[in-house]
């Protein structure tokens, strides 16, 4: 009898999320050269990890939005753990010019905000991301 018995996969949709943290103390330290950098690495993140970045900005020379797409096996806060995390790294490395604009050498602020975006306000979103203000 148990022969007979199909198991069928449920479909589940990605999810959306807009992201944003900031720099510690809000230091101006996003400048064009340091956006490039960490806009291919948020990306190559987003790959390794499974997740899709879909817009990327930086706005102020202070903080970064970000739209992302994932399954929903993944956390936002996983997600913005590994950002956060291998951003902050690499971007020593690249930059070590940076780490003495920073006290104590982080980075990222603890805190970031995160909003789930349906589909009607996903152009809204995308909108807003893409027109974040340059300073450079």
């Amino acid at each position: 009898m148990k022969e007979n018995l199909i198991h069928y996969r449920t479909s589940v949709c990605n999810i959306n999320y807009h992201v944003v943290w900031s720099v510690k103390y809000r230091r101006k330290i996003l400048n064009a050269e340091v956006e490039a950098f960490l806009k291919q690495l948020v990306v190559q993140i987003g790959n390794d990890k499974g997740f899709t970045v879909q817009l990327f900005e930086c706005g102020n020379l202070d903080h970064v939005h970000c739209f992302i797409t994932a399954p929903p096996k993944l956390s936002v806060t996983t997600i913005v753990k590994y950002l956060k995390g291998i951003t902050g790294r690499k971007l020593f490395e690249q930059f070590p010019d940076i780490r003495f604009k920073l006290w104590k050498g982080e980075l990222w602020n603890h805190s970031y905000y995160c909003e789930t975006i349906g589909s009607v306000s996903e152009e809204n979103i995308r909108r807003y991301i893409e027109y974040q203000s340059k300073s450079y």
